[in-house]
């Protein structure tokens, strides 16, 4: 009876997570934390291990399929934005659906990279956060460094004075700088004062994260006028060999790995690094590890969670939430989540490819501009029902933001100054006295 009601929770949890992640620009984390506050006053209803069993199963489901909105509708979160551009490229050439396939491939790949490593080096992850935490400020400031330092001039050099060229040369790197800039000061901003209603507080990123990654990449496909070709799924196969795989995964669970213990950063981050650190230039396998990097990143982070010696190492927004209703008290709560890990993880590839369809046909019934405008109205009435008119404020001046690497073709990872720069002056004890200054508290 106990394996079917942890067997029925594990699979409410996929499909519901997997649902969700359809919806372009809600972050499972803040349905999650709705939830806890119902559960709060209803703690007799359900369990606390059967809720911490359908989190468990959620992250990985919704860690797997929010590619579909990042890829077919342009929509992604910080930590898929990788995934959409060769995605697109998949897409014109009439093989979304690869794309789609490659990185599942890839998320499946993560958990399976858990599985092996998990068990045999959870003893040493305190020893190596031990080891690493005097050194988080540095580490952070050497990612911002080479976030801007790697913005390789971009442009044609065509201009005929050497002040010219020199601009132009610059462009992109100038325009990186200022974004980075820019969404720093906008996390000082939202991070330490209260704009979103007291009980909403909790989603006072949500806005910010829609304006500056998911609204201007639509914003981008209503302009640009691109016609999607009719996508292939039938018989669909995926030039893809086990060599790649191997060198996908890797690269992927180096990034997530380091994103997962390394507060600030994200995956998007780690799948950066990782992607350079191994100059891997296939597009396969570039793909695939973005796919093992969001479930390492999530699903690595939230396993921490699970360990009794390590559950004092909380890493990521679903750990600390969950952290007031449960705890694990011994090795059996580790490989119940391992469990349920696995079975989502499967179950998700399924319905990866289930969803994929279905966004794939929906693309050819509905002209792809017409599903962009779609998507342009529900970011902002998803911001406006989670966190009021204040947050359609925030999300519109992150739109203000993310829209200069598109305009000026730097990177968009720069947005994700809004993190990186607001943990890195409080790592070095300048956060306080800045946001006094500033007056932001």
């Amino acid at each position: 009876m106990i394996f079917l009601n942890l067997l029925f929770w594990t699979i409410l949890g996929t499909v519901v997570a997997g649902v969700l992640a359809l919806i372009p620009g809600l972050h499972l984390y803040g349905v999650m934390g709705y939830f806890l506050l119902w559960y709060g006053a209803h703690l007799h209803l359900i369990p606390a291990e059967y809720v911490a069993v359908m989190f468990m199963a959620g992250i990985v489901s919704w860690a797997i399929i929010n590619t579909v909105p990042a890829m077919f509708l342009g929509a992604p979160d910080e930590s898929a934005m990788f995934v959409v551009l060769p995605g697109q490229k998949y897409m014109l050439q009439g093989k979304g659906y690869e794309a789609a396939i490659l990185t599942g491939l890839g998320s499946l790949g993560g958990i399976i990279a858990l599985w092996l490593l998990f068990p045999v080096s959870f003893h040493l992850i305190k020893y190596v956060k031990k080891l690493i935490a005097p050194h988080f400020f540095w580490i952070l400031g050497l990612i911002i460094v080479y976030i801007i330092a790697s913005e390789w001039p971009k442009a044609t050099l065509r201009a005929k004075t050497a002040l010219g060229r020199t601009l132009e040369g610059l462009k992109s790197c100038g325009a990186g700088l200022l974004t980075l800039l820019l969404s720093g000061a906008l996390g000082l901003v939202v991070m330490n004062r209260t704009l979103i209603p007291v009980e909403k507080a909790f989603q006072s990123l949500m806005p910010a994260f829609v304006g500056l990654f998911a609204v201007p990449w639509v914003i981008t496909n209503i302009i640009s006028k691109t016609e999607i070709p009719k996508q292939y799924t039938a018989g669909a196969s995926v030039d893809v060999n086990f060599s790649v795989i191997i060198r996908g995964t890797v690269a992927g669970t180096l990034g997530g790995g380091f994103a997962a213990l390394m507060p600030g950063v994200t995956g998007g981050i780690g799948g950066l690094l990782s992607g350079h650190a191994i100059a891997q230039r296939d597009e396969r396998i570039f793909v695939l590890s973005q796919g093992t990097s969001k479930v390492i990143y999530y699903v690595g982070a939230f396993l921490l969670f699970f360990i009794p010696p390590l559950n004092h190492l909380t890493r990521g927004g679903l750990a600390w939430m969950l952290k007031p209703y449960y705890a694990a008290y011994n090795i059996g709560d580790y490989w119940l989540a391992m469990a349920v890990m696995a079975i989502s993880g499967g179950l998700s590839f399924f319905l990866l490819l289930r969803f994929s369809r279905f966004m794939i046909n929906l693309i050819a019934k509905i002209n792809y501009r017409m599903i962009s405008w779609i998507t342009l109205v529900i970011l902002p009435l998803t911001v406006i029902g989670i966190t009021g008119w204040i947050g359609l404020f925030i999300m519109l001046i992150g739109t203000a933001i993310g829209l200069i690497p598109v305009m000026w073709h730097s990177r968009r990872m720069n947005c994700l100054g809004i993190l990186l720069i607001p943990m890195c002056l409080n790592m070095a004890g300048l956060g306080a006295p800045i946001c006094m200054a500033l007056k932001l508290f």
